[in-house]
């Protein structure tokens, strides 16, 4: 599932911007709703789960610890 969505962390991924995080969130709200583009009756709903899974993506990337890094 969601092949296409590039890993964001260290070592795949040296700086990541909120824009990669939210074209992956993108990616992956299509990919579970189906829907490339939602009808205006849908969209309030899609545009949530986007900013939703945007800020836990953006969490979850500010609290791993990646061992052997130098960071972490």
């Amino acid at each position: 599932m969601c092949r296409s969505i590039k890993t964001l962390r260290p070592p795949f991924t040296d700086e990541v911007t909120e824009e990669d995080i939210r074209a992956a969130a993108l990616q992956y709200v299509r990919k579970i709703s189906g829907f490339r583009a939602p009808a205006a009756h849908n969209a309030e709903a899609f545009d949530r789960a986007v900013e939703e899974i945007t800020r836990a993506s953006t969490a979850l990337l500010a609290s791993l610890q990646v061992r052997g890094s130098a960071t972490g």
